[in-house]
């Protein structure tokens, strides 16, 4: 007859299955028993779906328009895409159109990232030292930046077509009427202005913050040394803004090549960058070689190089307008 185990033997057979469990799946047996790998698997998958999201959306696709870049694909054409190397970039250096549209797009950003900052500041300074109906002021600036773009575009063309509004006060304060949007000297110039109009209240919520968290007492520490209001804002108020000033900048860069298709498009004369593809930009450019001409593989090179323009650009921004202050 054999022994009754003890309930130490029991233990000890219990700790032996126990262990084998763990040998043989350490990871959910810690994950099952344990609170510490339980949060860290959890926090393992929250991160991994927006990355697997991030990769499908941005990253391959970026990388697919980069392999159409070096061959010669037609939209409409079927069978192979041959690598024809640097090909569509030379072409493309070639084309006197994407030589222009690139001018135009760095003039677009240069006139609209420095008017967007000028006014969208100075509208935040004057609404910074109101009190009476702030949030009204703020709200009526704003409204522009959520319109329809291509609502905005309609009517500034209506104002500044041949026999529009801006016409009519030119004539009756005596000077002559102006071709503007007909012109190719002007017509860049006049989208550039709509573009400006629209940003500003983007920029003005910008600089509004910013102001808000400069300390009081620097500004009354600057009234007691004597400072004038120039010295105040140019010593005191710019030098806290700088971060506020880089990201506008960043911000606005992006938001003009962006938008610099929709104005393009509703408010050129013929409506793809006239006349005379004064107006043109890099992304009306692309458009019209990969939706128009079908070529995709000069649509991508163009991308590319885009893409380089404003690597190039957001880098320099950073460099040069980022600046230390000490206080």
């Amino acid at each position: 007859m054999e022994q009754l185990k003890s309930s130490q033997d029991y233990d000890r057979e219990y700790d032996k299955k126990k262990e084998k469990v763990k040998q043989k799946a350490p990871f959910f047996y810690k994950l099952r028993k344990t609170h510490k790998y339980q949060k860290y698997f959890f926090i393992f998958i929250s991160l991994m779906l927006p990355l697997i999201f991030y990769l499908g959306i941005r990253v391959m696709p970026t990388l697919f328009t980069f392999n159409m870049g070096f061959r010669e694909w037609n939209l409409l054409a079927t069978g192979e895409r041959p690598f024809v190397g640097l090909d569509n970039f030379v072409a493309l250096f070639q084309d006197e159109v994407f030589l222009k549209s690139l001018l135009n797009t760095f003039i677009y950003i240069v006139i609209g990232v420095a008017g967007q900052l000028l006014f969208g500041i100075t509208v935040a300074l004057l609404l910074h030292k109101i009190n009476r109906f702030k949030g009204l002021f703020r709200v009526i600036y704003f409204i522009p930046y959520v319109t329809s773009i291509v609502a905005i575009s309609w009517v500034f063309q209506w104002l500044f077509m041949g026999n529009g509004f801006i016409n009519d006060v030119l004539i009756n304060i005596g000077l002559p009427p102006q071709p503007f949007l007909g012109s190719p000297d002007q017509a860049l110039y006049v989208i550039a202005a709509a573009m400006i109009w629209q940003s500003i209240g983007f920029q003005m919520v910008l600089f509004l913050a910013g102001l808000g968290n400069i300390p009081q007492m620097l500004y009354e520490a600057a009234d007691i040394d004597g400072a004038s209001p120039w010295q105040k804002f140019w010593n005191v108020t710019v030098p806290l803004l700088n971060p506020t000033i880089v990201f506008s900048a960043i911000i606005g860069m992006i938001t003009f090549i962006q938008v610099s298709f929709t104005q393009v498009i509703n408010m050129s004369s013929d409506g793809s960058g006239g006349p005379l593809d004064s107006t043109i930009s890099v992304v009306v450019y692309i458009y019209q070689q990969a939706f128009q001409q079908y070529d995709m593989g000069m649509a991508s090179a163009a991308t590319v190089i885009l893409f380089l323009f404003i690597l190039g650009l957001t880098i320099f921004q950073m460099k040069v307008l980022t600046k230390k202050f000490d206080y």
